[in-house]
């Protein structure tokens, strides 16, 4: 429950140190007093977004603090602590808004983000003012109301669950469909280009290879005519260099007769011959395997001819036709590996299919008991609430038979719409087609009566509640109120003195201008401040005697009914035991 608040420098007021209490804390004040502005701070303690506007005039920042008592509420705990903030049996969340834009956010003393506000906010408090008319009149949002109540909501988490797994698979289904129908396009063109070189098959530099070859065949006459020559003149024609090496051996030797002191052997020009002598005979052999062969010539140059069209068709060269061959065999390999895993999918989408199913049948069966339940303590609270010839209806729709699990909706295979009979002989109508504010505000009370018996939110603010009503039926909805406020913390503004009278703890809110400013303050009454504030309700500005003495009666009236019910409340837990 919330047991401080503390608001300074937001919107007008200054700084305000806030008490509230168990059961039925009530706030009144008048009209642009800053009851709603009250409201708006405990807003932000909820995530609310801020703007610059929401700071006092001539203040740097504006500060929202709240202490909750959360000793009992140990899921919470866990929930707080999972979100790695440090956990007691007091949370205080601290909001700071600054002009600078420099926004902090506070759990426990730790920095937190406006999600983990949120997230906690959503357990702590539920604000019912015009923002719940409106997701109350909602269509959307019924079939959540009744999966709170029906005590639905881990089979709705398991089918969501599913749900999710079924829309992922669908996802990647269809994009590997959209992949495969790409890549089968190209398939028969891809399989046609690696026949294409697979018939032909290059090898590594055989391009090269090839040029070279073709080059010696197209010179082999001048090969042979080179080789000749080369030979006639070492060894085969008259004065060959052979020849010419024979005669300076005998012109050495002739030296030598005369001079022996010449350094040039006889062995080394001897050596020199049988060398030129093994080049000669090598040329002569070279040039007689030189054949001319035309055939092998053309053969050489078609082959050149179909590795240059494959060069010309895939990159210029043939390491880029290895490139763009290993390239397409890829390409078919996820072919094929796209019609596997398309395959594999298919078997995991009807299980989540089958899973959907389930999950489905099992919600549809609590929500049709829920709804049932539900409906018939919504038309006794309408009932209490001066309603006494109006109907509430829910009405259920299938989205799809059993067998029809791809068209589930992310909430199951159920639509539910909330209808309401006003008066007898009138056609039920949605309730989002109520066109009085009073009957809504009702509707509004007694969803929140019937769920508050199930729901963990351990405060509700109730605003804007008396929003067209008065007279009797505002006596009825304090007592409402009053009922709610026996197992959940209420905060109520209100106008209404049949409802004011019901508080357990009254709160005044109230304007005075001070050093030529406006500022806002709540004071707590006492019993007598109390009866002084609803004769303010009950009469306006001039108070009579008649007026005080009316809400003398209204305090009394209010006190004995409730000791009356917690009479009869007791009783009925003592029969209840036996």
């Amino acid at each position: 429950m919330l047991n401080e608040l503390s608001i300074k420098n937001f919107a007008i007021i200054d700084e305000l140190q806030v008490s509230f209490k168990n059961g039925l804390n009530v706030i009144s004040g008048e009209t642009g007093a800053g009851k709603s502005i009250i409201l708006g701070a405990v807003g932000l303690l909820l995530g609310d977004r801020v703007t610059a506007d929401m700071i006092r005039s001539q203040a740097d920042a504006a500060t929202v603090e709240a202490l909750f008592d959360i000793a009992q509420n140990k899921t919470l705990q866990k929930k707080i602590r999972d979100m790695g903030f440090d956990v007691q049996d007091e949370l205080m969340i601290r909001r700071v808004i600054s002009r600078s834009g420099k926004n902090k956010a506070l759990i426990n003393a730790q920095l937190a983000t406006l999600a983990n506000l949120a997230a906690i906010g959503e357990t702590l408090i539920n604000i019912c003012g015009q923002h719940e008319h409106q997701i109350i009149l909602n269509a959307e949002n019924h079939i959540d109301i009744l999966d709170e109540f029906g005590g639905s909501l881990q089979v709705r988490a398991a089918y969501e669950d599913a749900y999710k797994q079924h829309q992922k698979i669908k996802t990647e289904k269809e994009k590997l469909e959209s992949l495969r129908r790409s890549r089968e396009e190209k398939t028969e063109l891809i399989k046609f280009q690696l026949k294409e070189i697979a018939d032909i098959a290059p090898q590594n530099e055989e391009d090269a290879l090839l040029t070279a070859e073709r080059k010696f065949l197209v010179n082999i006459q001048k090969l042979a005519n080179y080789a000749g020559r080369a030979h006639d003149l070492l060894y085969g024609a008259a004065g060959s260099v052979i020849e010419k090496i024979k005669e300076v051996q005998g012109q050495i030797k002739e030296i030598k007769k005369i001079d022996p002191n010449l350094k040039l052997s006889e062995a080394d020009i001897e050596s020199s011959f049988f060398i030129l002598q093994e080049a000669a005979l090598s040329l002569r052999d070279y040039g007689k395997k030189l054949v001319f062969d035309p055939e092998r010539i053309a053969a050489v140059d078609e082959r050149l001819e179909m590795i240059n069209r494959l060069k010309r068709k895939y990159g210029g060269s043939l390491e880029n036709v290895f490139k763009k061959k290993l390239l397409m065999e890829e390409d078919l390999l996820i072919v094929s590996n796209v019609a596997e895993e398309l395959n594999n999918l298919a078997q995991e989408e009807e299980k989540a299919k089958a899973r959907m199913r389930e999950n489905a049948r099992k919600l549809s069966q609590m929500r049709a008991k829920a709804a049932v339940i539900l409906k018939h303590a919504v038309n006794r609270e309408i009932s209490d609430l001066n309603m006494p010839h109006a109907s509430f209806e829910i009405n259920f729709e299938k989205i799809g038979g059993e067998e029809a699990a791809e068209i589930f909706g992310p909430r199951g295979a159920d639509v539910a719409e909330f209808y309401l009979r006003s008066n007898i002989g009138e056609e039920e109508k949605p309730l989002n087609r109520i066109a009085s504010g009073g009957e809504l505000s009702r509707i509004v009370l007694a969803l929140k009566n019937v769920l508050s018996h199930t729901g963990s939110v351990a405060t509700i603010v109730f605003d804007e509640v008396d929003s067209g009503i008065g007279g009797a039926t505002a006596e009825i909805v304090g007592r409402k109120l009053k009922d709610v406020s026996a197992s959940h913390q209420v905060i109520c503004i209100t106008h209404l003195p049949q409802i004011a009278c019901y508080g357990d703890s009254h709160l005044r809110v109230a304007k005075k201008i001070s050093g030529g400013r406006t500022t806002t303050f709540v004071d707590e009454l006492n019993d007598e401040q109390k009866m002084e504030e609803i004769s303010r309700m009950l009469g306006g500005v001039d108070l009579t005697e008649k007026t005080r003495e009316h809400a003398r009666e209204m305090l009394k009236r209010a006190r004995a009914l409730f000791v009356d019910h917690k009479e009869e409340k007791i009783n009925a837990e003592k029969s209840a035991h036996r």
